[in-house]
């Protein structure tokens, strides 16, 4: 198991429940990078591969 999976369980167990959308999302990821810039590049990265899911040649 990787440390992020503690997170990723959390996140899971007290809002697996939630309905959210795409615009709710990206303005708590803007939030957390104000707070914490240091991870600016990892939630770039993260957005990034959301965005892309869909995309066939990847």
């Amino acid at each position: 198991m990787y440390f992020t999976d503690r997170g990723i369980e959390e996140l899971q167990t007290r809002r697996g429940d939630e309905e959210i959308t795409c615009a709710w999302l990206a303005e708590q990821m803007r939030t957390f990078v104000d707070l914490h810039p240091e991870f600016e590049g990892s939630v770039d990265q993260l957005a990034t591969w959301l965005a892309r899911l869909d995309d066939e040649d990847e």
